[in-house]
């Protein structure tokens, strides 16, 4: 009995690991995912995909240290700033913390600015808080990459 007793705890233990794993790696994909909505979405004006993805207590910072809600960044999309024309999303790395969850990563930026074409990197950090059954990002903070 002692025998089928350690092999049940052993399986047991194997199971609760790799159950844990195939959480890990899905919260992971859908929060790259995410980030990639995100980015489509900006660059689109999908207001009600942007409404789902941050919540309504989201803040940033921005690459030039300004702090935006938000609701100022849904209006100056709306207002037809900044004008972004593409975005690619580099590489992203995911840390999950139960129902938090931190991503880095870096995107590049074709944008015009007074007729001029500009193409730029940032590097950012972006906070994610599980709730009511849905990911949200809740804070960002990006870093425009010197050339």
């Amino acid at each position: 009995m002692s025998t089928r007793y350690n092999l049940a705890v052993k399986l047991a233990c194997v199971f609760l690991f790799l159950a844990g794993l195939s959480y890990g790696q899905s919260v992971e994909q859908t929060l790259k995912q995410l980030e990639h909505d995100w980015s489509q979405a900006s660059l689109k004006k999908d207001f009600a995909t942007l409404d789902k993805i941050m919540a309504d207590d989201w803040v940033s910072i921005d690459f030039q240290g300004r702090t935006v809600t938000k609701a100022e960044t849904i209006a100056n999309l709306k207002a037809g700033s900044p004008a972004t024309q593409a975005a690619g999303i580099g590489e992203m790395k995911v840390r999950v913390f139960g129902d938090s969850a931190i991503v880095t990563g870096s995107d590049t930026e074709k944008s015009k600015l007074k007729g001029k074409d500009l193409i730029d990197k940032y590097l950012w950090t972006d906070v994610f808080v599980k709730r009511d059954g849905r990911w949200q990002a809740v804070a960002s903070q990006s870093t425009k990459v010197a050339r």
